[in-house]
């Protein structure tokens, strides 16, 4: 495989950000994950952590050095955070579960395979513009298909932030599958939180994809989004890769040809809660019991 890919994540106007996002490649497959924690001080934060790392140790687990049935492996991870989110909220017996959106894919065989559970978006883009995008799993998406807002006024809407699926929580999260998607050359997949999309258009997004190197589009796009948002805007994360075929001068292309089979490259963002009101002995705590979560919800769901 070869492909370009750059991923950042910023705080916004919040106090702390609770976007966690997280790529993973072997040598014939690569995942990409965006988690949109919900509210609630810390707990947000921890869900978001949770999905992230258990679909890319999932991913390491499963990938051999692809895997068997991608579709499947994104409902199964992606079911499999969402138990481990319910199982660290009993563990430490909160009020109530922390929730995060999820958009996730798997990239193999020259083709992409998507879900995602809330309004943490993916789009597909060729030369020619978009090609697909996942459809929101919230309130306003819904007044959308009823006609009764457009697509722009989405953004502005007082209900924008209602999302109605979410991971963590008593309610079983319906799992969006995209169907399998072939992908061409300087084909570009962009994922983010809704901090991201909900400053820019879908043009915007694409007309400076073509035009620039994949770093600087999206700190373009970052820079534009956060400006427009102001101060009291949302946190605003992002992945984007672009396929290729062939080396580029790009900084941020990766070829994976010389892999060994069973080797990964993966880069996420630590966790690290920002909100002055944690103490040093909490946030460590929290690091910790998240790590025993994970591990053992793995040792005991193989």
């Amino acid at each position: 495989m070869r492909f370009s890919i750059y991923q950042a994540s910023r705080q916004g106007g919040r106090r702390y950000n609770q976007d966690r996002i997280a790529y993973s490649y072997s040598r014939d497959a690569l995942l990409m994950v965006v988690a949109d924690g919900m509210g609630g001080h810390l707990h947000g934060e921890i869900a978001a952590q949770i999905t992230v790392k258990v679909l890319a140790e999932t991913f390491q687990k499963h990938t051999r050095p692809k895997l068997r049935d991608p579709a499947s492996f994104l409902h199964g991870a992606i079911q499999r955070a969402h138990d481990a989110i319910n199982d660290y909220t009993r563990k430490e017996n909160l009020p109530e579960a922390p929730h995060t959106t999820c958009v996730a894919c798997v990239i193999q065989d020259d083709t992409v395979w998507w879900a995602h559970v809330g309004d943490s978006r993916l789009y597909l883009f060729s030369d020619n513009g978009l090609v697909a995008r996942t459809h929101d799993h919230s309130t306003v998406q819904q007044l959308c298909d009823d006609g009764l807002i457009t697509e722009d006024e989405m953004k502005t809407h007082p209900d924008r932030n209602k999302v109605y699926n979410c991971l963590g929580g008593y309610l079983v999260p319906e799992i969006e599958i995209s169907r399998p998607m072939p992908l061409a050359e300087q084909d570009s997949i962009l994922m983010c939180t809704d901090g991201l999309w909900g400053m820019l258009t879908t043009e915007q997004i694409a007309t400076t994809l073509r035009t620039f190197p994949l770093a600087r589009a999206i700190e373009f796009l970052m820079d534009h989004a956060e400006l427009r948002a102001g101060r009291h805007g949302d946190n605003l994360s992002v992945i984007a890769m672009t396929w290729e075929s062939h080396d580029t001068n790009d900084s941020q292309s990766v070829s994976t040809v010389a892999m060994p089979i069973n080797t990964f490259t993966t880069k996420m963002d630590d966790f690290s809660p920002t909100s002055a009101d944690l103490a040093e002995d909490e946030v460590e705590r929290a690091i910790a019991e998240i790590q025993n979560t994970i591990k053992k919800f793995s040792e005991n769901n193989p």
